[in-house]
């Protein structure tokens, strides 16, 4: 789907909107970190759906993975070159959210009130 699509913020909107994508991120721009490191680190993601989100990211260049021929197998995943230049963005974007959390809160609360007529 990803390379049917002709702008490249929508390409790349549509490589990490996911929400468990943009946090995997966020969490490896400390460091190569383990897969079961990730899992604590993610709360509330589950096994399934992080190996699935983690093999994208690779597919598309954001992430490597290294495998560790040990027994058990050891595997550690890392930003890619490609992927720590999302860094610089995904701070900005996160400033921006905390500039403007109380209103972007207040907003949503105001369209739950017009809708439903209680508040949240």
């Amino acid at each position: 789907m990803v390379g049917k699509l002709e702008c490249p913020i929508m390409q790349t909107m549509a490589m990490i909107s996911d929400k468990w994508k943009v946090l995997i991120i966020c969490k490896l721009r400390g460091g190569t970190l383990r897969f079961n490191e990730l899992m604590r680190a993610l709360q509330g993601v589950t096994q399934k759906v992080l190996t699935s989100q983690l093999r994208e990211l690779e597919d598309d260049g954001i992430v490597s993975r290294k495998i560790y021929a040990e027994v058990p197998p050891r595997v550690e995943y890392s930003l890619t070159p490609l992927g720590e230049t999302l860094i610089p963005v995904l701070i900005k974007l996160e400033e921006w959210a905390q500039v403007h959390a109380t209103e972007l809160i207040e907003a949503r609360e105001r369209a739950l009130i017009k809708k439903t007529g209680k508040a949240g």
